[in-house]
């Protein structure tokens, strides 16, 4: 979002651009969640390792920290 959409806003006065990328955005989002709201029910992982995911997801880089942390244990 910000490597391309935010450009397009400001450089560009696009700002579809933003409304485009940040619907997309949020759509994943809220993918992921209902993912590992899936995931508690079908795979043996609990819901704090759940709600860590859905926090690490909504820090920058948090998803890559989250994951290697995830390869660790």
């Amino acid at each position: 979002m910000f490597g391309i959409a935010m450009p397009l806003k400001y450089l560009a006065d696009m700002p579809l651009a933003v409304r485009i990328v940040g619907s997309i955005h949020g759509l994943l989002f809220v993918c992921l969640v209902l993912a590992f709201l899936l995931a508690t029910r079908r795979v043996p992982i609990s819901k704090g390792l759940a709600t860590m995911g859905i926090v690490a997801a909504v820090l920058p880089f948090g998803p890559f920290v989250f994951d290697r942390w995830l390869v660790e244990i």
